[in-house]
């Protein structure tokens, strides 16, 4: 990490572009931001070395790490088009969630990095809903429901660096408002055998997320770093005909988990 912190430190306007990635991840407001990288695509391609550099951003903002071992820090998220089409990595809208929802350490950011959009456009936009502005608008008894150690959702094996399983979680984690976790996943919903109030509360908020939630393409070499204590995460579905589409030729996102730095804040 420090020879990559020393190249790009070399590099025009990193330091300017560091400090505003910086800003519109935690300052007040923030929560997401996107960086466009096809540039350097083009001129590097999208393999190891495009890769180290999108890293070497990453880590401006946090230490990049893997809660996989069986798999590279670098995570392909590609196209299936055999299997239950609302996960990540099929063809169905991919509901908005947090990443780890059930783990007791959450990664405190989770990275996309576009190498291919769908070739038959126009599909799979991304969609990011404010999770903390959302449960401000909520009642004072929905947030109370909430912070109750009631819903489930998951599974939890060969995880490195994010904890326990937490089973059951409460979507609010008990922290001040506008700083912990909103532990949400609309599949839950589904998934969870929730007593009525618990499901009320839970749609109650999904309603408030849809409702303030953002939209937007990623485009080649576009790198979108979300911090999951503020927003939340899905997809669109993509473009009808992925089964004509080779797969080598299919779109291609690339994930990578940030942990927040020791003795950083916890809104960070």
């Amino acid at each position: 990490m420090e020879r990559y912190g020393t190249e790009l430190t070399a590099t025009a306007r990193f330091e300017e572009t560091a400090a505003i990635l910086r800003h519109a991840l935690t300052g007040e407001g923030g929560g997401y931001a996107v960086l466009r990288l096809g540039n350097l695509a083009k001129a590097l391609g999208t393999g190891d070395r495009f890769r180290q550099l999108a890293t070497a951003f990453a880590a401006e903002v946090a230490v990049p790490f893997s809660p996989f071992p069986r798999w590279p820090l670098w995570k392909d998220i590609g196209v299936k088009v055999d299997k239950n089409p609302g996960r990540s990595s099929l063809i169905g809208y991919n509901a908005f969630h947090m990443d780890l929802v059930n783990a007791t350490r959450p990664p405190d950011y989770t990275t996309l990095l576009c190498v291919r959009p769908d070739p038959l456009g126009g599909g799979g936009p991304s969609i990011l809903p404010d999770a903390q502005a959302a449960v401000a608008r909520l009642s004072k008894n929905s947030r109370a429901l909430l912070a109750e150690t009631a819903y489930h959702y998951g599974t939890f094996f060969d995880l490195f660096g994010v904890g326990e399983e937490y089973k059951p979680f409460p979507i609010l984690d008990g922290s001040d408002p506008g700083e912990g976790f909103v532990r949400f996943t609309a599949k839950m919903l589904k998934r969870s055998q929730l007593g009525q109030a618990h499901a009320d509360a839970a749609r109650e908020l999904a309603v408030e997320l849809v409702r303030g939630q953002v939209s937007f393409m990623l485009q080649p070499g576009d790198y979108l770093i979300v911090n999951q204590r503020h927003f939340l995460h899905g997809r669109e579905a993509l473009c009808s005909g992925q089964e004509t589409v080779p797969a080598t030729d299919r779109r291609l996102l690339l994930q990578l988990f940030l942990r927040a730095r020791a003795g950083a804040d916890s809104a960070v």
